[in-house]
């Protein structure tokens, strides 16, 4: 059973919920900790599911018996303070009640998140954490099987990330790729063709894309789109068809209408 404690919000023991809304003091000290930071209920339950372990929870009391089956399981420290207490300590409101501070699983490489996958989202470069958390839920909930990500693209276990994508974090196995330059042949070899979504001269409409066999969704950036290698190594350059006054749909649309299309 968790140790339930009440504390006050100058404790040492909260620096893991200090200043939340600082995306890049999180990032910094998240990883030098090697821990991220679960909000709500629901997606703290999922990641105690998915064998996550956590290091502290904090909450209001009122959540200490709506989580007490979750508390229960652990030996990890659950610090409660008044809830207006808690928002000034992290900076934001926490409208779903409850934190906890995660150890941070250790990330699979990536011809273990391939094995067996047959649907693969690639994401290059994307840098808003929010977009990142869309991609997976989408890809979660359409049965794709992954994620690769490049070295520059933000945090899957980001606070925001985590909280838009619903916990789908936790149950998509996911690898960061160092060497992106050879990540088109690593796919190639693995069997997988390439779909690169593009503007791009050439690109097919999505809907003509066929293949019967692995695929990888090969999406770029928010503002520059696909890097010239990723559109010149990919085996498919594919397009959605859109009214002619629209120039482009967010990078998070894009994937949840192409993966539709290309489910398995």
């Amino acid at each position: 059973m968790a140790h339930i404690l009440r504390v006050t919000s100058g404790d040492d023991r909260l620096r893991d919920y200090t200043s939340l809304r600082d995306t890049s003091l999180r990032k910094l000290l998240e990883t030098e900790r090697g821990i991220y930071v679960a909000e709500g209920e629901k997606v703290v339950r999922r990641a105690m599911e998915a064998g996550h372990e956590p290091r502290s929870f904090l909450m209001a009391q009122r959540w200490v018996d709506a989580l007490e089956d979750v508390l229960a399981g652990t030996d990890a420290p659950c610090y409660v303070l008044d809830e207006d207490v808690i928002e000034g300590l992290t900076g934001f409101h926490v409208h779903r009640g409850a934190l906890a501070a995660m150890h941070r699983p250790e990330l699979p490489d990536a011809a273990t998140v391939l094995a067996g996958a047959r649907r693969v989202v690639v994401l290059e470069d994307l840098v808003d954490h929010t977009n990142v958390g869309a991609v997976f839920r989408t890809a979660a909930a359409l049965g794709w099987d992954a994620v690769l990500l490049s070295p520059r693209c933000a945090d899957p276990l980001y606070r925001r990330a985590i909280k838009v994508a619903m916990g789908a974090v936790f149950r998509l196995p996911y690898a960061r790729l160092d060497d992106w330059h050879a990540a088109p042949v690593l796919l190639r070899e693995a069997g997988f063709t390439t779909v690169a979504m593009t503007l791009g001269d050439g690109a097919v409409p999505l809907d003509e894309v066929r293949s019967d066999g692995p695929i990888a969704l090969v999406v770029g950036s928010e503002g520059h789109g696909l890097s010239p290698r990723w559109e010149h190594e990919s085996l498919v350059r594919a397009t959605i068809p859109m009214s002619p006054d629209i120039d482009s749909l967010n990078v998070a649309a894009s994937v949840a209408i192409a993966a539709w299309e290309l489910r398995a």
